[in-house]
């Protein structure tokens, strides 16, 4: 007979007890897979001075130079469509066109800007890294989405913030933008044809 105060305890080869092996050490290593992949993928160390995931006062780093700084401030006075991107997101490679289509049309009167966000993987394989000539920078905070979670907390990539020209946020985009949508969204925000 048993003490009711003392657990009953399975053998070691119950499959109870390789249950609860296999369990913490799979929890273990997800554990160490995170760690890695924070320090990796910056989520490991402090934020560059100066930054800031605030979507009133968006100021992140470069991505190609962590030295510069892309500020929402440095753009008054013209609409700015911030566009949130990651390696392994294939929508955001589907938009790219019309991105790139759009801002060549609207230059001078929109600002576009690119954010890498969300980032596991690596960001010069990306097609959009090669050919933007607008700023682009890097979420920051703890696994490198700070604004993300800020603009579309709990959702996934693509996402895009259309700020006024008062530096204002009007309107945030779950979701991939093609051509027509794109072209609507901004006839819609910023009465843009």
């Amino acid at each position: 007979m048993t003490d009711p105060e003392t657990p009953v305890q399975e053998p070691a080869s119950s499959p109870g007890r390789r249950k609860l092996v296999l369990g913490i050490a799979g929890g273990a290593a997800v554990a160490v897979l995170a760690a890695v992949g924070a320090i990796a993928f910056g989520g490991g160390g402090e934020d560059p001075a100066g930054t800031s995931a605030d979507p009133k006062t968006l100021a992140l780093p470069g991505l190609d130079d962590a030295n510069k700084t892309v500020r929402i401030a440095d753009y008054r006075g013209k609409p700015v469509i911030v566009n949130l991107f990651a390696s392994w997101c294939d929508v955001c490679n589907l938009e790219l066109p019309a991105f790139v289509k759009l801002s060549k049309e609207l230059d001078g009167k929109v600002q576009f800007v690119g954010v890498d966000s969300m980032e596991t993987g690596d960001k010069d394989l990306m097609p959009r890294h090669h050919h933007l000539t607008w700023p682009l920078a890097k979420d920051i905070g703890a696994q490198g989405k700070a604004l993300h979670d800020k603009l579309a907390p709990g959702y996934g990539m693509p996402v895009t913030a259309f700020y006024g020209a008062d530096g204002k946020l009007k309107y945030v985009q779950k979701g991939g933008l093609l051509e027509d949508d794109l072209r609507l969204t901004l006839k819609q925000v910023y009465g843009i044809k």
